[in-house]
Formats: structure tokens, C-alpha cells, sequence
């Protein structure tokens, strides 16, 4: 197979000005660029993708860690992602990670090595403050989390949940319920997500949620079922239940339903086509435009949060 020295031999040009050619660069005339061009298809000529990828310090890879794919948050924003970085003729590298530390890290290694022009966390288990120590001192790509990081110097794109999640929590109060059940995907302690809708509920209810109505690792439908299914078998009844998806709640209704059991109200989460058909409310954190401009932000030289305000979908409007 004919390599880059090949190609210079043939030509009588300099490998520096045969590489000008593969890697369209300026200063070399159209004659030279016809001739070296030639050369490439009669000798069967492919350039390495890595070395070219090298000398123009960009691989147009961008990296998004994914903890899974089960739960239309991950889904949503990485479609947005992916649909910003087709505009811009960027290539996206789905990463998973299972929330694992040694693997995140290991991806960051990769983006020291410039296997990416940036990483995407979707979600994390590595502190923010390690991302945002790495991202300062690495200058081969930028990181860029799904997640409000306060004050820490690190890119970000997230939804503004806080005050629609009270708004909520309002609409719920106001309706007479009392047993709130909430469905969240990970403990208190370890999400952003988890920790903002107990806050919201502490600052209407002025108490905490009772424990027993509280499940965690509720990331698919059929964890939506079972949940309903543990209310039932310990006879907990709450009067309504408050879930991470909309196709969750559903879910946890069938169970009722399948046990000829009265549904307790029912409230969602990313406005997908179950709660209009079930006329459920529903909050739309428009997780596609937070892929979009987490892709922005990862091609951007600048260090910036870009929030985007979600929205609470009444039924009773």
C-alpha cells in the first residue's frame, strides 16, 4: 500500500506539500494539487484518518458518557446531540458507563489522547469537582456536563427544574392530595434530579416526603409497574403518585388497574405521548434543546452554563 513518501517520490513534491494536499490546506497551486491528487488515486492512495486527525488537532469526535439508555432523559438529549453535531459534520461516540468511576475516568484518559475534541456527561458518577479540575488542566478537549455545576469553572447545559417542580408540587397541594408517592431514579445523595424534587416538595408541604412513599431505581416502564406493585402489597396507599417519566406512571397505573384497584392521581415527566393520551400532567425539561447546546458548548473555546427552563403542562388548562 502506497504511503505519503510514496506519493512525494512519484510527485517530485515534498512530503510537507503532498500533506498540504491531503489535509486542504492553502499555498499550494491548483496544478500541484491536481498532480499530487492524481497520484493518490493511480498509486490507490488512502491518508490515515488518525495522523491527518493529528495534524489538524481535531478528530471531530465528540464523546457522550451515558449511564444507559433506559429512561427518556438519556434518549432525549442525546438525540439533541447528535442532531447539532450532524448540522456541523461532527461525529457522536455513545459511551457507557453504568454510573462507573474507573470507566468515566477511562474516557477521560481518551480525551487526553485526543480520541475526542470533547466529552458530554449526560450524567456522572466522578465528582464535578474532579471534572472540573480535569477540564482546567487538560488542553486536548473541552467537558461538558448535563447538570447545574454552581460555581465550579466547568461548561454546562441543564435544565431549570427548581421552580417548576415547586409549581408542581403547588398544583398537587392544591388539589387536596396528601400521600405523595414519588418515583426518582437514584437516591437523594447522589442526584441533582432526586434532590430537586424533594427540595421543591420541602418548601410546599414544609415537611419531608415519608419515606415509605419514596422509590429509587426507577429508571424504566416496568419499574413503574413494580413500584405501584410494592404500594399495593404494603397496603401503603398513596392518594397520588408523582413519577420521573410519563411512560412510568402509566405503567404504575396498569398495575392498579390489573388489580381492579382505584388509580391514585397521576404526574409525569418529559411530555411524552402518555400523558396526553391519559391526560396526565406532565413537565417538559426540553432535554433536546439541552443536547443542542451541550454540543455547543463542547465545541465552544469558552467556558459557559447555558440553562433552559422547563415547563409544567397543566391538564386543567
Amino acid at each position: 500500500m502506497a504511503n505519503i513518501h510514496d506519493i512525494a517520490k512519484a510527485s517530485g513534491y515534498s512530503v510537507s506539500t503532498v500533506s498540504r494536499v491531503i489535509n486542504h490546506r492553502k499555498y499550494v497551486t491548483d496544478q500541484v494539487r491536481q498532480r499530487v491528487e492524481q497520484l493518490m488515486r493511480d498509486l490507490d492512495y488512502v491518508p490515515n484518518a488518525v495522523a491527518r486527525d493529528l495534524s489538524t488537532g481535531k478528530t471531530h469526535n465528540i464523546g457522550v458518557v451515558l449511564p444507559h439508555s433506559q429512561h427518556p432523559y438519556f434518549t432525549q438529549i442525546t438525540n439533541g446531540v447528535m442532531e447539532a453535531a450532524f448540522a456541523a459534520g461532527y461525529r457522536v461516540v455513545l459511551l457507557p458507563s453504568k454510573y462507573d468511576e474507573r470507566v468515566e475516568r477511562h474516557y477521560l484518559e481518551q480525551l487526553r489522547q485526543r480520541a475526542f475534541d470533547a466529552v458530554i456527561f449526560t450524567s456522572r458518577g466522578v465528582p464535578l469537582s474532579e471534572l472540573a479540575r480535569d477540564d482546567a488542566h487538560t488542553k486536548m478537549g473541552r467537558i461538558v456536563c448535563c447538570e447545574n455545576p454552581g460555581d465550579l469553572p466547568l461548561s454546562a447545559a441543564f435544565t431549570e427544574r427548581n421552580s417548576t417542580y415547586e409549581t408542581a408540587f403547588e398544583w398537587i397541594r392544591a388539589h387536596g392530595y396528601k400521600r405523595i408517592g414519588m418515583l426518582l431514579s437514584r437516591e437523594y445523595a447522589l442526584s441533582a434530579t432526586s434532590q430537586a424534587m424533594i427540595e421543591a416538595y420541602k418548601d410546599v408541604f414544609h415537611e419531608l416526603p415519608r419515606p415509605e412513599l419514596v422509590r429509587t431505581s426507577v429508571v424504566n416502564n416496568q419499574d413503574g409497574y413494580d413500584s405501584a406493585q410494592y404500594y399495593i402489597d404494603h397496603d401503603l396507599r398513596p392518594d397520588f403518585i408523582f413519577g420521573n417519566g410519563d411512560d412510568i406512571v402509566a405503567n404504575a397505573r396498569q398495575c392498579y388497574l390489573d388489580h381492579g384497584l382505584a388509580v391514585p392521581g397521576l404526574m409525569g415527566q418529559e411530555h411524552q405521548l402518555s400523558s396526553t393520551l391519559l391526560h396526565i400532567p406532565t413537565i417538559d425539561h426540553h432535554f433536546n434543546e439541552v443536547g443542542r447546546r451541550a454540543f455547543e458548548l463542547a465545541v465552544s473555546d469558552h467556558v459557559a452554563q447555558r440553562p433552559v427552563a422547563s415547563t409544567f403542562i397543566d391538564i386543567d388548562e
